[in-house]
């Protein structure tokens, strides 16, 4: 039961910090998406019509020239007697109809409303369809807030927690799996050929699971470093281990503690140099 607690306590742990680091991405990217201010849009709609009843070749000149309307807005001659810039106006254009609505967008519903009528004014100006049409507003700006975006902003948040959330768990299974992969690789190179148990020294359970290894072996517990500045870790768990050099046995159950990381050379060496009636039982990653 104490294993499977032990065990039940690591499962949660990293859950947790999974969690905990899929909220901080989402709550990140909420903030982004919410801090960025207000913005309103305000549009309006231009109608073509002819300039008069013998106006030559309307729908012609409408067809040819209504396309024209969408650079004529964002020019630098409108956009100065507007006041604004060309990044906050956009033009759409109902096919087959010579209606046009233009949108403005800006940090106040007031400045939106100012601007976009103020575009409106100033590209009917220009008479784009003079002789044969002419552009008049058909209504007055109509302004909507679009940002923040709360579905979006929601939306983007919880994208991003879960994607944060699952690429850290996987990314910490593979590195695990790849490090057990490189520590057995290790040993068999060695020319160990016994089922060997890999554990982390962050496992709440590893001294009892070291325990039942060595108590299955028969044998007393040494705990062993293949590198210098692992030896206190070494040390200090073969204090935690329970003693039995006074029993009476055919060898000793070896536990070698190694670093996280790197090709384990130092592991295969330490294996390789072993003499007879020594069984590797436990490799722990420090």
């Amino acid at each position: 039961m104490g294993g499977r607690a032990a065990a039940a306590l690591l499962r949660a742990r990293f859950a947790g910090e999974c969690a905990l680091l899929a909220l901080l991405v989402g709550g990140l990217v909420l903030a982004a998406t919410v801090f960025r201010g207000e913005e309103h849009q305000a549009r309006v709609s231009l109608l073509a019509g002819p300039a008069g009843p013998d106006a030559p070749q309307y729908g012609e000149v409408v067809a040819l020239s209504l396309p024209a309307l969408v650079e004529v807005a964002r020019s630098p001659l409108v956009l100065a007697r507007a006041g604004t810039v060309a990044e906050r106006v956009s033009v759409e254009l109902v096919p087959a109809s010579g209606l046009a609505r233009l949108s403005v967008r800006a940090p106040t519903a007031a400045q939106a409303s100012a601007e976009a009528a103020a575009v409106a004014r100033a590209v009917v100006a220009t008479d784009l369809l003079a002789p044969a049409a002419t552009l008049r507003l058909l209504d007055e700006p109509e302004v909507t807030r679009v940002a923040p975006d709360w579905p979006l902003a929601l939306g983007l948040a919880f994208a991003a927690a879960v994607a944060a959330g699952v690429t850290t768990a996987a990314g910490r299974h593979l590195r695990r799996t790849r490090v057990s992969d490189t520590v057995r690789a290790a040993l068999a190179a060695a020319g160990s050929d016994r089922p060997v148990a890999v554990l982390h020294d962050d496992d709440p359970g590893l001294v009892g699971r070291l325990a039942v290894l060595c108590d299955a072996a028969t044998r007393p517990a040494r705990v062993v470093a293949v590198v210098p500045e692992l030896i206190p870790s070494a040390e200090a768990l073969a204090a935690r281990l329970p003693d039995k050099t006074a029993e009476p046995s055919d060898g000793v159950a070896l536990v070698v503690v190694v670093p996280a990381g790197g090709r384990q050379e130092e592991l295969a060496s330490v294996v390789g140099a072993l003499p007879a009636g020594t069984t590797v039982v436990a490799v722990v990653l420090a």
